[in-house]
């Protein structure tokens, strides 16, 4: 890939954090002329989660944050909608609801929820404002009041999330975002072991059903990140938890000791992984992180600023759209958390490894190689990135529950379940070995309902997942979707409680 891989087509903007001059080292884009000062800001925010190295949890939280700053400070110039901490109070009048007074206070909330989320991007959110014609240093007498307003919505959502639980500023525990809670894996750490390599050190699992941290190549130990995230307050649900006694919500079969499930899992987790081919390669690279390492609730923010621009949205379209699924998606994170903590689910790698120990399995041979016969003890997904599988337990998908919460709110929000999306992946865009693709490769997504059913399909070819964590992700991802939708519409009408953090 090319030195602004980081950045989809259209117009980059690449400033050094240290300099300020035209470099590489942070990029974001400008969607192209047409997209609104809301679906501008979203690609802005979806570089600092990019460049944050953070977990899929906090990055949806930081969406759903900007998102419901710039939704705040929009809401001051509708004449219905409310703000979801200040309610009314921050109404202009009529004669000031203008595009140029929206966009000056959309910028300003923006900048001001960025800055306290990534406080190290100072230079570079300057920057952007600067280029969306919102100089911070020289502001028009005539968008004063816009400013200010942005200012203010934004400080109070900002007050609102200091103590929601996430730990951002390490007041619960030190360092940003860390665990307080206390959480220990219940396996020892899996050596780091490929089929490729001659020997690999002996299987060690004490309980077969939870999940077993990994050892990475350069000898890192996984860390389970965001264990504590169910304590983290959501934006429509009751809590992390309210779903846990639906008659389907039981503990997946892959759990229950002495049942064939684990082992029907196993045999049917092989059965994906053994037909791996040059196309689901690349479906697995596509969906991992993202195409640009946004990871899955930014991805589904790329398809929302393609929707945006399809559909010709207006300012007041974008602050709604954005809001509501970047929620959505954050409610999805603190339920699928919720579950990875609750249930510790083990992960294809430590199951197949020792279950079928002592066999010979078709699977992945290691980069550059077919799938072809291997011991099982050296079994392997076809993962990118430093880790063979995520830093965290196996049950839900985040794939699964991030993406259909979000394919859900955009599809009641415009009605249909129509996307229309197309994307041409250039040569070597893969990262597990070269040559994926060989060639430029279009992928196409008629609705969200595909690209959501993708997602999720992406994870068995990868060999990370089990059915179960695909099929509840997903139900709990719409049922999730609907209520953060419904939840949202109650803010536009008006008629919205202010949420619990005032």
């Amino acid at each position: 890939m090319d030195k602004f891989s980081c950045v989809p087509k259209s117009v980059r903007l690449c400033l050094s954090a240290a300099s300020g001059l035209l470099v590489a080292a942070f990029c974001f884009e400008v969607p192209p002329a047409g997209a609104t000062v809301v679906s501008d800001w979203n690609e802005v925010a979806l570089a600092e989660v990019r460049s944050s190295n953070q977990g899929p949890p906090v990055a949806a939280r930081a969406l759903a944050i900007v998102h419901t700053c710039i939704y705040d400070a929009w809401a001051a110039y509708d004449s219905v909608a409310i703000g979801t901490e200040l309610g009314h109070s921050l109404r202009r009048p009529v004669a000031e609801r203008t595009d140029r007074n929206k966009a000056a206070a959309i910028s300003q909330a923006a900048y001001r929820c960025l800055l306290d989320l990534y406080p190290g991007a100072g230079k570079r959110l300057k920057s952007a404002l600067t280029s969306l014609d919102h100089d911070p240093d020289q502001i028009p007498e005539n968008v004063v009041a816009a400013v200010e307003a942005g200012n203010l919505a934004a400080n109070a959502v900002i007050a609102a999330r200091r103590n929601d639980g996430a730990n951002q500023n390490g007041d619960l525990a030190p360092g940003a975002y860390k665990d307080y809670t206390g959480y220990a894996p219940r396996n020892l750490p899996l050596p780091y072991c490929m089929p490729q390599m001659e020997t690999c050190a002996p299987l060690v699992i004490d309980d077969p059903l939870h999940w077993q941290p990994l050892v990475a190549e350069n000898g890192t130990v996984q860390q389970f990140i965001s264990p504590h995230w169910e304590r983290v307050r959501p934006f429509a649900l009751a809590s992390a938890g309210q779903f846990d006694l639906l008659p389907w919500m039981a503990p997946p079969d892959i759990q229950r000791p002495g049942s064939l499930a684990y082992e029907k899992n196993v045999d049917e987790l092989l059965q994906f992984t053994r037909e791996l081919n040059e196309a689901k390669k690349l479906i697995v690279e596509y969906w991992a992180d993202g195409p640009h390492s946004e990871l899955p609730p930014g991805h589904w923010g790329l398809f929302a600023q393609f929707v945006s621009q399809r559909d010709h949205h207006d300012i007041d379209q974008d602050a709604k759209m954005f809001f509501a699924m970047h929620n959505a998606s954050f409610d999805a994170g603190i339920v699928g958390w919720h579950l990875k903590r609750k249930y510790d689910g083990v992960r294809p790698i430590t199951a197949i490894r020792l279950l079928k120990k002592g066999s010979i399995v078709l699977g992945w041979g290691g980069p550059g190689r077919p799938v072809e016969p291997i011991p099982a003890e050296k079994w392997t997904p076809y993962n990118p990135g430093s880790n063979l599988t995520p830093s965290f337990p196996g049950f839900v998908s985040g794939h699964s529950i991030f993406s259909r919460a979000s394919a859900t709110v955009l599809t009641l929000f415009t009605g249909s379940d129509h996307l229309g999306y197309t994307t041409i992946i250039a040569p070597g865009f893969g990262r597990v070995e070269p040559g994926v693709p060989l060639i430029p490769t279009t992928l196409r997504f008629a609705t969200f309902s595909d690209a959501a059913d993708e997602a999720g399909l992406s994870r068995f070819y990868a060999g990370i997942h089990f059915t179960d964590d695909n099929t509840i992700g997903q139900r709990l991802g719409e049922l999730i979707g609907n209520i953060a939708f419904r939840k949202a519409q109650d803010y536009f009408r008006g008629v919205a409680a202010l949420s619990a953090g005032n």
